[in-house]
Parts: structure tokens; C-alpha cells; sequence
């Protein structure tokens, strides 16, 4: 297993499951977060759309109350995205909320909430920054292009510092600041210095300015991590992962990855003792649309049935069977099966323990087993079989011995 945290980030290997919104002014087209580069917008005609942004639906207690609900333990925002507008009251540009018809606050809305509830809170700040003249878009990935003649890449970090230390020091506790895009690769340790400084509690992860605290593979991609199959991560680590399967925004036209989809990602993620963020985009009214609130209702529905399962003090057990994952937590093993089940039997290989109790965690019911003598290994002795598995997404076994 990786390295832990023994100091006030330790937080992050106890909540397990995050909640990632992405949220800003692209959410009024619902088209894509990232509508200003992909769709070729023009500059002045995005920056309008601060105008129209008035989400009189916004309830940061709604959105807590359904993170809860569904088993998340802490919740990841977007304060600035690529677009470079901002959700707070910052007085480092005026392209924030506070100059919207909304007129309000929004990170410090959701920092009230999350602190009466004890919820952990992180803010998302994207390296690149299509509206501040000095950032240098020069038309990389995830770049526009702008003018040169104003670029400067040293007053863009300096503005980027300025803002940073606004977050660390107007909302209370912060638990993270979640860097993306640092597209120019340039390398200043300085700046997550500084956050630990101020926030001593924040995980930090790799996409800002040198390596982080913590890894953070998307969309499946990996290319940090130990082989899929094996019990642990190289080092501390969390997948990312949209409901929506084109974008991470609002999107009225959206094609979704199903619940099971997520069940066996999150089993596979966290089994291995990492952790996940799940991600909604709200739309242009402040509220989680229907279509993934149903999606993310099932997979809660099911991690709050075996979320006992991560425990904090597991040590891997090694199986013979490599599309099975297993942990040790004091007198239990927690058998996982993030790649599916092919067969109502499963041999637990090179398990001989005779258990006084199994339950399929999915349904709370009792689960057959015996001891038998597998017809690939005669003459090696009896392993653990567990018997008649009803069909359910991503089956999690406890083993009580």
C-alpha cells in the first residue's frame, strides 16, 4: 500500500468518495465547460454570458444533503476553471460572481455549509486562463490563442498567488486545492509552500507546480499508477471520473456511463487503497440535473451498502484468481470483484480458513460456502469456495473468521 499521510492531510485516506463539481458561466449554453476553446467562441462574446449568470436554485445545502445521501465524505469545486471566471469575491479581476446578476458569493456559500457540517472542502483552480491578458495562450492544448505583446508568464503567476492566498485565507479550513492544466509544465514549489503553509490540513495533488501530494488519474488513464491488477498504487492516489461521458460541465445533450460502470471503477479504485471523485456538472440554475442525480443514487445505493469494506487498516491479501481483490481488517476479509463475476462460484485460492459467517455485503444475505479441492490444483489441498452468487453489480464479499 502507498505512504500515508500522518499529519493534518491524514483526513484524506478516511474519506474515501469525493463529490467534483464543475461549475461556472459555460453552464447557461450547456454545452461543454470548455465551450469558449472547443467551440471557437470568440472572447467577447463568452465574457457576456457574465450577465445572464443568476442560479436562484443554488443550495449548498441541497447539494450537501445529497453528497451525503449517497455516501460522498468530501466535495471538490471548480473555483476557476480555464475560462478564468471566478465563483468567488476576489480582487484580483472583476470576471467573478460578485459582478453577475447572482451577485453572491458562491465559494464562500458552500465554505458556511461544509464547515457547520464538518464536510471537507477543496477548490479547483485551473493553471490556464483564457480571459487574464498575461497568461501566455499561446494555442497549446487547452489554449487559445491571445495576443503576445501581453504575455508574461512570471505577473500571470504572481496574479495566480494572489488569488490562491485569497482561498487559503477568506473561507476558514480548506482541505485541498486541486491544480489542472499547468499546460506550460513550468516547475515553481514555492506555490504549494505557500498553501501548506496557510492550510496546513490541504492535499495538494500533481498538476500544479511540482509533484503534490497525490496522483490523479482521469478518465480511466493511469499512467502513474502500479498494474490494475496489483493491491496498491505507487503512491497516494485519486481517480476523477465525470458521469457524463463528452464532458464534466452541464450538458442538455449528454451520453452517460451507466451506475455499474462507476461500481466496479470506485470498487477497483478504493480496494487498492485510493480514493475517487465523482463528478456532476450543475446546470445554469444551480441544481444537479435529474439524469445524473439517478445515476449517482444508484451507485450511493450501493456504496452505502460496502463501504465497510475500505477499511482504513487493510492489508492486501493475495488470491490466486487475479480478477479478485481482497483485504484484511483485524478477524474480516473483504473479497471485491471490480472486474465482474463469470460464474455463481468463486474459489478464494490459496484461502483454507473455514469462516464462521460470509455475507454478500450487496443484498446483507448470508452466502454458502465450502472447502473443495480445485481440479487445477489436485493433491494441493482445499481452498475456500464461496457458492450460489445471486447476479449483482460489482459483488463485495465480508468473510467473518
Amino acid at each position: 500500500m502507498p505512504k500515508r499521510f500522518t499529519d493534518g492531510r491524514s483526513w484524506f485516506h478516511t474519506h474515501r468518495l469525493g463529490l467534483f463539481i464543475h461549475w461556472g458561466i459555460y453552464a447557461l449554453h450547456g454545452i461543454h465547460e470548455q465551450e469558449q476553446w472547443r467551440y471557437r467562441v470568440p472572447a467577447e462574446e463568452y465574457r457576456k454570458l457574465i450577465h445572464q449568470f443568476n442560479p436562484q436554485h443554488f443550495s449548498p445545502a441541497q447539494w450537501l444533503d445529497f453528497a451525503e445521501e449517497n455516501g460522498f465524505s468530501y466535495l471538490v469545486l471548480t473555483a476557476k476553471h480555464h475560462d478564468g471566471f471566478c465563483l468567488w469575491d476576489t480582487r484580483e479581476t472583476d470576471f467573478n460572481v460578485m459582478n453577475t446578476p447572482f451577485g453572491r458569493d458562491i465559494v464562500g456559500m458552500l465554505a458556511e455549509e461544509c464547515h457547520r457540517r464538518q464536510f471537507p472542502l477543496e477548490l479547483y483552480y485551473s493553471c490556464v486562463d483564457w480571459h487574464h491578458p498575461a497568461y501566455p495562450n499561446l494555442g497549446r492544448h487547452h489554449e487559445i490563442v491571445t495576443d503576445p505583446a501581453g504575455h508574461s508568464l512570471p505577473r500571470y503567476l504572481e496574479f495566480l498567488k494572489r488569488q490562491v492566498r485569497e482561498l487559503c485565507t477568506n473561507y476558514g479550513t480548506i482541505h485541498g486545492i486541486w491544480w489542472d492544466m499547468n499546460v506550460p509544465q513550468h516547475s515553481d514549489p514555492s506555490v504549494n509552500a505557500m498553501i501548506r503553509s496557510l492550510q496546513p490540513c490541504a492535499v495538494i495533488n500533481n498538476r500544479g507546480y511540482d509533484p503534490g501530494d497525490y496522483a490523479t488519474p482521469e478518465r480511466d488513464y493511469d499512467p502513474e499508477s502500479a498494474n490494475p491488477e496489483e493491491p496498491g498504487f505507487a503512491r497516494p492516489t485519486e481517480a476523477c471520473q465525470s458521469v457524463g461521458m463528452s464532458s464534466w460541465g452541464y450538458c442538455a445533450d449528454e451520453d452517460y456511463y451507466t451506475p455499474g460502470y462507476f461500481m466496479r471503477r470506485i470498487d477497483l479504485n478504493l480496494v487498492r487503497d485510493g480514493n475517487y471523485l465523482l463528478n456532476i456538472g450543475p446546470d445554469a440554475e444551480g441544481l444537479l440535473p435529474e439524469k445524473p442525480r439517478q445515476i449517482v443514487s444508484r451507485i450511493g445505493a450501493w456504496f452505502n451498502r460496502v463501504k465497510q469494506a475500505f477499511p482504513p487498516d487493510a492489508e492486501p491479501v493475495e488470491l490466486n484468481d487475479r480478477k479478485l481483490l481482497a483485504v484484511r481488517s483485524g478477524e474480516t476479509i473483504f473479497v471485491h470483484c471490480p472486474f465482474g463475476l463469470d460464474s455463481t462460484t468463486v474459489s478464494l485460492d490459496p484461502l483454507t480458513v473455514t469462516p464462521r459467517q460470509v455475507t454478500l455485503l450487496n443484498t446483507g444475505e448470508p452466502v454458502a460456502f465450502d472447502n473443495k479441492e480445485t481440479t487445477y490444483r489436485l493433491g494441493q489441498g482445499k481452498f475456500l469456495r464461496l457458492r450460489g452468487i445471486p447476479e449483482v453489480d460489482c459483488p463485495v464479499f465480508e468473510i467473518r473468521l
